[in-house]
């Protein structure tokens, strides 16, 4: 196989078809079609389930099992990254958590609450191989990239993720509203049709289409996880192996991350510029993060929609809207830092974040939703690739990139799990997710006056 130097054209944009490949998991998985279905399991307004011994509120225990594979997330990565870096083949631990994530989600298929431990395993795995390949996947951005290639190459990796992962929900979404199209079964039993009432025969014909819509849900489920696999291969293929130092992986390291983890810790006291930049990001991403995960929910419970298929619809409908204004936000922003700074942009972005929190406090339309998603998405995809590759151009000179950005991972991951126990806990004292929604704007304060403080120059 022909190795690509660094800046090509060609490895460029084998690594940043990666995003196109994953990011069908945030989308459809995390964001949309697998809330839906999983609210669609509980039939009664009460919605209880029992796992691991206990008795929980449907949507808490997705957000334990989310914010407990987080934590792996945040543990595993220095260990594996330190290894990936010490063996020089990064690129097979990528593969590894790609197929982990990719069979998680063709796995959900069989999601039920009769076998909840096995489909909260399937969940648990596409969860985790999507962040597990990204700690890889991230740090691979310096070794293939030039400083002054990062950010536009960055923001390519997000729009190609969001083209993709929309054009996917399209089809997904065509699947559930129309599951006769698609060769699903929505045939009423003889029986009904012979002897039943008119009104009999209707409740029938719409509990027929329902069901044909649930299993159109889970063959999505399986489509993601082909399309994520499939896709990655062009990645696989052009992508180098790593740095190779010629060692294997021993017991004796193992373990060898945490050291890999506190010789970075130790640079970064002598490197004031990222070791400020990253208590920022820990900061803002903490919020961006929590508001991501809860947005779905948030829109479910405190607007007022007319009614649950027009609730469905309208989540949904935000859902593509967030993602298409992000391939723009994402354009605008590396665009803006190229002529006014990375740390300037960062600044004018998160204010604008915190703006939007105070807005979702006092949002109650649908229309004030739809307003709320187009300013999320412009945002969510600017802070996101921005906040990738100016944490790149940040780093020092070196080989060991997959331990520094580590760093970068273990820092969101952590903050995603410090936020949504924060927000959780305000939503559940107060008994309104506006006064958690509002109450973020305070990280999002934090964050800016702390990238004031990031030195301009190294």
């Amino acid at each position: 196989m022909e190795q690509y130097q660094k800046g090509s054209k060609k490895l460029l944009n084998a690594w940043a078809f990666y995003d196109w490949a994953n990011s069908v998991y945030t989308l459809t998985i995390a964001s949309s079609i697998f809330p839906i279905f999983y609210s669609a399991l509980f039939i009664s307004e009460v919605k209880k389930v029992s796992a691991f011994g206990f008795e929980f509120k449907s949507t808490a225990l997705i957000t334990f099992v989310t914010a407990f594979t987080f934590l792996i997330v945040a543990i595993l990565s220095p260990i594996l990254s330190g290894i990936a870096d010490y063996v020089g083949n990064k690129k097979s631990f990528m593969k590894f958590f790609c197929y982990v994530g990719g069979l998680g989600c063709i796995g959900l298929y069989w999601f039920s609450l009769e076998r909840i431990h096995l489909s909260l395993l399937f969940y648990f795995m596409g969860l985790i191989g999507y962040w597990g390949s990204l700690v890889f996947y991230n740090s691979y951005l310096p070794d293939i990239a030039f400083p002054e290639q990062q950010d536009k190459i960055s923001a390519k990796g997000f729009s190609l993720g969001y083209i993709g992962s929309v054009i996917l929900l399209i089809l997904n979404l065509a699947m559930v509203m129309y599951p006769e199209t698609f060769g699903f079964n929505i045939a009423i039993a003889p029986d009904v049709l012979a002897t039943g009432s008119a009104i009999e025969i209707e409740v029938a014909s719409e509990a027929a289409r329902n069901a044909a819509s649930i299993e159109a849900m889970r063959v999505a489920f399986i489509t993601v996880g082909l399309w994520w696999i499939l896709f990655s291969q062009y990645t696989f293929y052009m992508l180098p192996k790593g740095v190779s130092n010629g060692h294997e992986v021993t017991k004796s390291i193992v373990f060898n991350g945490f050291k890999e983890l506190r010789t970075v810790w130790k640079a970064l006291t002598n490197n004031l510029r990222l070791k400020r930049y990253l208590g920022a990001f820990f900061v803002f991403s903490m919020a961006v993060q929590t508001i991501m995960l809860v947005a779905v929910y948030f829109g479910e419970e405190e607007i007022a929609w007319k009614d649950s298929d027009g609730k469905t619809m309208g989540l949904i409908f935000s859902i593509l809207i967030i993602q298409l204004v992000a391939v723009m936000g994402a354009i605008l922003t590396s665009r803006a830092s190229a002529k006014f700074g990375n740390i300037n942009t960062l600044i004018v972005v998160n204010f604008i974040w915190m703006g939007l929190c105070f807005y979702a406090y006092f949002m109650t339309t649908p229309m004030d939703f739809y307003i709320a998603a187009g300013f999320v998405g412009f945002v969510m995809g600017g802070i996101q690739s921005l906040a990738r590759s100016t944490y790149s151009k940040f780093l020092p000179e070196t080989k060991d990139t997959t331990s520094y950005f580590s760093f970068y991972d273990v820092a969101e991951k952590i903050g995603i799990v410090i936020g949504m126990v924060i927000f959780a806990t305000i939503d559940q004292i107060t008994g309104s997710m506006r006064n958690a929604i509002l109450f973020l704007f305070i990280f999002f304060l934090v964050g800016i006056l702390l990238l004031f403080r990031v030195p301009r120059k190294a």
